[in-house]
C-alpha cells in the first residue's frame, strides 16, 4: 500500500507540474516583412574610462612615456643608491616642441655609479613568456659613452627580459632608436627598468615599449585580444571616442581630434576628464596620450568591418561640469573642425587633410557617412549651436548624416524639448540615452512601438541595466541586468525602422583602474572576458537578419505580457529565420512556435541558450564562460517548433527556409 500511495503522490505532483508549466503560442509572419533592417543595427560605443586606451586597449606599457603628466615623473622610480645631484632631470623645450616639450636629461659623470628609471606601467605591466618586446626612444646624444640596459622586472624584483640600447648618432638633432628583446617568464604586473652604464650625457623621450602581439601585428598597435573582443562582435558601426571627453570638464580639456593625428611623438597629451571625475574612485594618473588618435579609431572601424562615427564637440562643455559655452560668433572654429575631419576620412589626397592621412598610411578614404554634433548636451543653447552646425554640413556634404544628443535620460522635460526640436531640424539620427535599473528595461520594452516612423532614426546610443544596490563594480554585470537588456532589445529590433542603430556603454573597463561600471568588457594586464551583457549583444549583432516580421501572441507583439519578450527577423540571402524570445519568469513557459510560411522550413534548427539560475549570476577571470551561449538542435515538425523555455532565459532559434 505504501508503494501505491507513493506513485499516487508522484503521479499528482507530476500533474500539478503539467498544469503549472504555461503553454504560450507565437506566431511568426516569415513571409511578411514590414522593415529594413540597417546594416549598423548593433554597434559598439567607445570612451577612454575605465583605462579604456592608455592602459588598455593601446598596447603601449610605458605610463608618461613623455613625461608631460602635471607631475612630470609620475609612473617613474629613480633607481640607483647614490644618484648625483642633476644628472636625472626634466627639461622644457616649449618652443622647439610645444605639444611635447618636456624631456629627460641624463648626465652622468661616473662610469662606477649606476642609475635608472624604473617604469609601473598601468597598475603594471602584462608581460607574457617568450614574446618579444619592443623598446623605443627619442634621443639626442650631447656626450657618447652612455648605454641603455633594459630590465623587465616582476613583483619581487627577478629579471625576467633583458635588452641594450647603444645610442650611436651623436649632436643636437633628435633621433629614434629601438631594440627588442623576449620575456622569459609571464607577469601579470612587472615593471620596466632603464639602467644608464656608462659615462655621457644624453636627451631621451618618449620611452615606449611595444608587445610584438598587437592587433595585426602594428608597431606601436593596439591590445590584440581587445580587439578581438570586438570583432566577434561583428558591430555594424563603432562611436567614438565618447562620451563625455568629447566635452572635456571645460572647453579646454575638450577632445580636439586635430591633436591626435601626425606623428605619435608630436600629438598633444592631455589629462582624462576621468582623472577626477568621480572622487569615492580617483585615477590622478589618468591622462590621455593620443597614441589611439582619429587616425586609430577609423583603422579599427575598416578592420571590424564597423561604420565610422565620430562625436565633436559643439561648443559646449559637459553641463554636469563647468558648463562652459563658446559664443555663437566664435563657433566658427569648431565648425571648421567638423568640415575638415569629413575632408580627414573621405578628402582626395591633394587636400590638406585628405593628404595627411595618406601621409599616415591610408591614401584610400574612410567612408565617413555619419557624425555626431555635441555629447548628452541639452537646452536651448545647444539647439542653436546644432543649428549652426547643420546649416554648414547640409550645404557642403549633404549626404553626411548628423546625430544629434536628446540629453541625458530618455524622458522628462529636457527630452521632450529636444526630441521635438530635434525632429523640427529633421536631423539625421536623434541619441538617446538610457542607464536605468534591470525593471526599466523590462517595462520599456514596447518604447518604440508608436514612434513617429516618418521622423529621423533613432540611435540608441549608450545604456546599461543598472542594478540598485550594487556597488562592487564586475558584480553589476549580473544576469539579472543582462536578460532585462536582452528583453529591452527585442523592442528595438521589432521597430527597426525607428532605431537603426545601438550600442551598450561602457566597453571596456581594467579591473584595477575602472571608474564606471557596469561594462560591456572586463580586462586586466593580460586576459579579458566578456559579460552577460557582452553575450546578449553578440547574439543580436551576429543574428541580426535583413528584415523584421512580424511574432504575436494572441495577436500583439510581444513585449512583456506574461513576462514574455520576443522578436523575430528573416536573413534573406542566407534563408534563415531567427527567431528571439526573452522568459522572465520563475517558472519554465512551453513555448509554441508556428512558422506561416510558404517555404518549406528544415527538420531542425538551431537552439541558443543563454541563462542562468542565479539573477545574480557573474562572469569573471576565473570563470570567463559561466554564463555564455550554448547551442543545441531542436526539431521543426509541422512548420512548428515546441520549446520549454527555462526561468530567466534568452533564446535564439534558427531556422533554415527553403
Amino acid at each position: 500500500m505504501k508503494g501505491k500511495h507513493l506513485i499516487a503522490a508522484i503521479l499528482l505532483v507530476f500533474n500539478h507540474h503539467l498544469q503549472a508549466q504555461v503553454t504560450k503560442t507565437f506566431t511568426i509572419q516569415a513571409d511578411h516583412l514590414t522593415a529594413k533592417i540597417a546594416p549598423t543595427m548593433w554597434g559598439v560605443f567607445f570612451e577612454d574610462i575605465n583605462l579604456g586606451a592608455d592602459g588598455g586597449i593601446y598596447a603601449e606599457l610605458v605610463k608618461n612615456r613623455s613625461f608631460e603628466f602635471a607631475q612630470p615623473l609620475m609612473g617613474w622610480q629613480k633607481l640607483g643608491d647614490n644618484i648625483p645631484e642633476g644628472s636625472l632631470a626634466i627639461l622644457n623645450r616649449s618652443q622647439e616642441k610645444p605639444n611635447n616639450p618636456r624631456f629627460l636629461q641624463v648626465d652622468s659623470n661616473d662610469p662606477q655609479n649606476k642609475i635608472g628609471l624604473q617604469n609601473e606601467g598601468f597598475r603594471g605591466m602584462g608581460i607574457k613568456r617568450g614574446l618579444r618586446y619592443d623598446f623605443s626612444v627619442w634621443y639626442r646624444q650631447l656626450k657618447p659613452g652612455l648605454r641603455l640596459h633594459l630590465e623587465l622586472v616582476d613583483s619581487a624584483g627577478n629579471t625576467i627580459g633583458e635588452g641594450f640600447l647603444e645610442p650611436e648618432a651623436i649632436g643636437n638633432q633628435w633621433q629614434r632608436a629601438q631594440t627588442s628583446f623576449h620575456a622569459t617568464q609571464t607577469c601579470p604586473k612587472a615593471k620596466l627598468n632603464v639602467w644608464f652604464e656608462g659615462q655621457g650625457k644624453i636627451d631621451l623621450d618618449m620611452l615606449s615599449l611595444f608587445p610584438e602581439d598587437t592587433w595585426k601585428r602594428r608597431p606601436g598597435g593596439l591590445r590584440a585580444d581587445m580587439v578581438q573582443r570586438l570583432a566577434d562582435m561583428k558591430p555594424g558601426f563603432i562611436r567614438f571616442p565618447g562620451g563625455c571627453i568629447v566635452e572635456g570638464r571645460e572647453l579646454a580639456s575638450r577632445f580636439q581630434w586635430k591633436k591626435t593625428v601626425g606623428p605619435v611623438e608630436d600629438r598633444q597629451l592631455i589629462i582624462n576628464r576621468w582623472n577626477t571625475e568621480f572622487q569615492h574612485r580617483p585615477a590622478p594618473d589618468y591622462y590621455q596620450s593620443f597614441g589611439l588618435g582619429f587616425f586609430e579609431y577609423f583603422q579599427l572601424a575598416e578592420d571590424i568591418g564597423a561604420e565610422p562615427l565620430p562625436i565633436l564637440n559643439c561648443g559646449m562643455a559637459c553641463q554636469f561640469n563647468s558648463a562652459e559655452q563658446a559664443p555663437l560668433d566664435e563657433l566658427n572654429t569648431y565648425v571648421q573642425d567638423v568640415l575638415d575631419l569629413i575632408e580627414f576620412a573621405n578628402g582626395d589626397i591633394h587636400t590638406q587633410w585628405g593628404k595627411l592621412r595618406a601621409q599616415m598610411g591610408h591614401p584610400a578614404p574612410f567612408h565617413l557617412k555619419m557624425l555626431g554634433v555635441g555629447n548628452e548636451n541639452w537646452g536651448p543653447q545647444y539647439i542653436e549651436r546644432l543649428e549652426l552646425f547643420k546649416k554648414v554640413i547640409d550645404a557642403q556634404h549633404p549626404d553626411i548624416k548628423i546625430v544629434a544628443s536628446s540629453g541625458t535620460d530618455p524622458d522628462g522635460e529636457r527630452f521632450d524639448f529636444l526630441n521635438r526640436k530635434l525632429r523640427e531640424l529633421q536631423v539625421g539620427f536623434i541619441d538617446e540615452h538610457y542607464y536605468r535599473s534591470p525593471e526599466w528595461f523590462l517595462s520599456h520594452a514596447n518604447r518604440y512601438d508608436n514612434y513617429d516612423r516618418m521622423g529621423p532614426k533613432v540611435f540608441a546610443g549608450e545604456y546599461a541595466g543598472h542594478p540598485p544596490q550594487v556597488t562592487d563594480g564586475p558584480l553589476e554585470n549580473n544576469w539579472g541586468a543582462a536578460i532585462a537588456e536582452a528583453a529591452f532589445l527585442t523592442g528595438l529590433e521589432r521597430n527597426a525602422d525607428v532605431v537603426q542603430m545601438a550600442s551598450y556603454a561602457p566597453l571596456f573597463a581594467h579591473i584595477d583602474g575602472w571608474q564606471w561600471a557596469p561594462d560591456l568588457i572586463w580586462v586586466d594586464n593580460l586576459r579579458t572576458y566578456g559579460t552577460p551583457s557582452y553575450y546578449v549583444q553578440q547574439l543580436y549583432a551576429t543574428n541580426k537578419g535583413t528584415a523584421v516580421v512580424p511574432m504575436l501572441a494572441d495577436g500583439q507583439a510581444v513585449s512583456g505580457q506574461e513576462g514574455l519578450y520576443a522578436s523575430s527577423t528573416i536573413d534573406q540571402p542566407n534563408g534563415e529565420l531567427l527567431i528571439k524570445v526573452v522568459n522572465y519568469n520563475h517558472k519554465p513557459v512551453r513555448g509554441m512556435f508556428k512558422l506561416e510560411t510558404g517555404k518549406k522550413p528544415t527538420k531542425e534548427a538551431d537552439q541558443i541558450l543563454l541563462t542562468a539560475t542565479d539573477l545574480k549570476a557573474v562572469n569573471s577571470f576565473d570563470d570567463p564562460e559561466h554564463i555564455h551561449p550554448q547551442t543545441t538542435k531542436i526539431a521543426v515538425k509541422d512548420k512548428t517548433i515546441v520549446a520549454d523555455l527555462q526561468p530567466y532565459s534568452f533564446y535564439l532559434f534558427k531556422v533554415k527556409l527553403k
